[in-house]
């Protein structure tokens, strides 16, 4: 069982006062790096941003000196029985502006809020989206009661979709939340599939992919299933029905939540995600035969065919299994009426 991490403060942190986290090394994780181990143990913070705290001097080995001396090397390999303390400082101000953005409400209360993102909304302002984002409308909505825990430009993000990928997506509008509902992700405790409309049928019909993904070796702007390095990943997909002679529409069940999961892994196996453009999911070859109004229609779509349709979480607050659902976009089911003919 993993050693969890236990507050030196009290949990009403105020949003001015750091949060100073003890983080005891077992038995079984000596010799992992220090950044890795961290990003491990603590839930909703990431690799980079355990990195940015060492070098920061946040970063420190409790050993019984009332002041210990930060550890600045972050390779550095952990040993069994060893503690460290880790210091956040408090959440930056949530500096994006509110936009008036229509969002498509599925459930909301005082700690969270469900939304169905469409195809095309970027999730958090970042280089060349500085609004127009998920995280804008979102302070417009909530009149600015979001978690501070995602920095500056993703308050309330506990997690992410595709600029292209539409579906379900949870938001938390406090810390606490945020906390657990950023813990649940982290140990793969929710549910989460994807409607997905591949090239191809997979055989068999039913199974799973497993591969670590990680940065491509060939190409950094893509991942790919790597034999050394990389994150272990699981998809468990299920055909549902042929979409004409040439594809197949897919039940996408996420076992780990790693970047482009479902998308690596099917391109992986041969059969792309229908419209992915980073991952060879164009039609190319495929529709040779296809009519010509189908092939320039189906050429025409820049983004893929993959949908959030399902997300399942326990409630940050009552601890209650919520589940939510989703219909198939009216966009996919069009491209999917054009497959149908030929």
């Amino acid at each position: 069982m993993r050693a969890w991490f236990r507050s030196t403060l009290s949990a009403m942190t105020t949003p001015d006062v750091q949060t100073t986290y003890t983080v005891p090394v077992p038995e079984n994780k000596g010799g992992q790096r220090l950044d890795r181990w961290l990003a491990d143990a603590v839930a909703g913070v990431s690799r980079s941003q355990i990195k940015r705290l060492v070098e920061a001097g946040r970063v420190s080995l409790v050993d019984g000196d009332p002041t210990p001396p930060p550890v600045l090397d972050v390779s550095r390999r952990v040993k069994p029985g060893e503690m460290f303390a880790v210091s956040i400082p408090p959440p930056e101000p949530a500096l994006p502006q509110p936009q008036d953005i229509p969002l498509r409400v599925i459930y909301e209360d005082e700690d969270l809020i469900v939304i169905d993102k469409p195809v095309g909304l970027v999730v958090h302002p970042a280089a060349g989206h500085a609004g127009g984002t998920l995280v804008n409308a979102l302070l417009a909505h909530c009149a600015g009661s979001l978690s501070g825990i995602g920095g500056v430009a993703r308050p309330g993000i506990v997690h992410r979709l595709d600029k292209d990928t539409s579906g379900l997506m949870v938001a938390a509008k406090n810390d606490a939340a945020h906390h657990a509902l950023a813990r649940q992700f982290h140990d793969h405790d929710l549910e989460r599939a994807y409607y997905a409309v591949v090239w191809g049928m997979p055989t068999p019909r039913q199974g799973e992919i497993e591969g670590n993904i990680g940065r491509s070796p060939v190409n950094r702007k893509k991942m790919a299933v790597v034999a050394r390095g990389g994150k272990p990943a699981l998809t468990r997909y299920k055909v549902i029905r042929p979409v004409g002679t040439f594809a197949s529409l897919l039940r996408c069940d996420l076992a780990t939540g790693r970047t482009h999961q479902i998308r690596v892994h099917m391109a992986h196996r041969g059969h792309p995600v229908v419209g992915d453009p980073l991952y060879g999911g164009g039609p190319r070859h495929r529709l040779r035969d296809a009519p010509e109004a189908v092939r320039q229609r189906v050429a025409a779509v820049e983004s893929q065919l993959l949908h959030a349709f399902l997300i399942g979480f326990r409630h940050p607050k009552t601890g209650n299994f919520m589940r939510f659902e989703t219909e198939i976009p009216l966009e996919i089911n069009a491209l999917m009426c054009e497959l149908d003919r030929v």
